[in-house]
């Protein structure tokens, strides 16, 4: 496949070269939330904090009672009221049942995302949504209910907010594509399902913590397309799977175009380079990429000329998940133990409590 260069960001080659630089920031602890597994983290223009957790069934270590938080001086409110945290399964529609993703857009409006799917369980169908939360007066605006997806198969896990095409592109690792939603009319579409820049790399194992992330059964963990990010200018979503080494562009416009046969979308995706193993990820206004690092326990960044930076080493990273950019300057990130979960330990937490929220001053250039 021919794959562009472009000025503003970089091209497609490997990554890892002598280019590669050290710039050793330190990492930051902003909040402890106890037993309270975060994962998804978002933060407003004004510099407010939400953070999600999921709920679980089967983890007796684990402790649950809110799915959307705001933090505020260093304590968990439920957001956007109590009322929407109160779950149960016959109030699914309006309550929420496994918050993922909290993001903010360049509106400064907050979009929350429950894909209804707890313990990695099939959904909930009724309480697979998307929320739109004004933050000027907390209330919810819109929701989005994914109607024409297969929702009973769907497994949602990630959301970008195009503001300028009024559409929001999300991952999903168990249809194994991306969902293109209009925020106009609610309709959706799944696309690049099954693509090899979806998928996983058959047989890839991950390695952390100095071994083999497998259940009890031997059964490995897998995940296809999960992280994503959408560069601020809106012209290109990044993406790619858990399971891989590879990370994927394309360009928003074609995404948008639903006339384009799936062979010709095909057809625009961009293999950007090798990347290693990651999670969380995120596009800045400088052009710069960001990517989780949970092998090396590390925050990396691919710049705009084509340089593969580690922005900090620290052994408190495991499986650093979510990254939000502040007003402040800062990358915020939650870490989120995934791999020293009971199910991937025979059983057996090898949580280090309490959990915790991160953050790092990013560089000026």
């Amino acid at each position: 496949m021919f794959v562009r260069c472009l000025l503003v960001l970089f091209c497609a080659v490997p990554l890892l070269s002598a280019t590669a630089q050290d710039l050793k920031i330190p990492l930051e602890e902003v909040a402890q939330v106890g037993r309270y597994q975060p994962i998804g983290v978002g933060v407003s223009h004004k510099g407010r904090i939400f953070m999600t957790f999921p709920k679980k069934k089967n983890d007796k270590n684990y402790s649950y009672n809110y799915g959307l938080v705001e933090l505020v001086n260093g304590k968990r409110l439920p957001y956007p009221n109590a009322l929407w945290n109160q779950w149960d399964s016959t109030q699914a529609p309006n309550r929420f049942v496994n918050v993922q993703a909290a993001v903010v857009d360049a509106d400064d409006n907050l979009w929350v995302l429950d894909p209804s799917n707890p313990d990695d369980q099939p959904p909930v169908v009724s309480g697979i949504k998307l929320l739109k939360i004004n933050l000027s007066d907390n209330k919810v605006e819109r929701i989005y209910r994914f109607e024409d997806l297969p929702r009973e198969r769907t497994g949602l896990n990630d959301v970008r907010i195009d503001t300028r095409r009024q559409l929001a592109y999300l991952s999903d690792p168990v249809l194994a594509a991306l969902v293109v939603l209009d925020l106009r009319t609610g309709k959706s579409r799944v696309v690049l399902q099954g693509d090899k820049s979806t998928t996983t790399e058959p047989g890839f194992v991950l390695r952390l913590d100095g071994k083999e992330v497998k259940d009890k059964m031997g059964k490995p963990f897998s995940s296809n397309v999960n992280g994503i990010a959408l560069t601020p200018d809106f012209k290109y979503l990044y993406y790619r799977a858990i399971n891989q080494t590879k990370l994927y562009r394309i360009g928003t416009e074609y995404l948008a175009n639903p006339a384009l046969p799936p062979a010709e979308l095909v057809s625009h995706v961009e293999t950007v380079g090798e990347t290693g193993v990651s999670h969380g990820m995120l596009a800045d206004m400088q052009g710069n990429i960001y990517l989780s690092d949970s092998p090396n326990y590390a925050i990396r960044r691919v710049t705009p000329a084509g340089r593969f930076e580690t922005l900090v080493h620290d052994s408190r990273l495991s499986w650093p998940d979510t990254f939000a950019l502040g007003p402040d300057g800062y990358l915020y990130l939650t870490a989120t133990q995934i791999n020293r979960a009971p199910k991937w330990n025979a059983g057996e937490s090898k949580v280090d409590y309490p959990f915790r929220l991160y953050r790092l001053k990013l560089p000026k250039n």
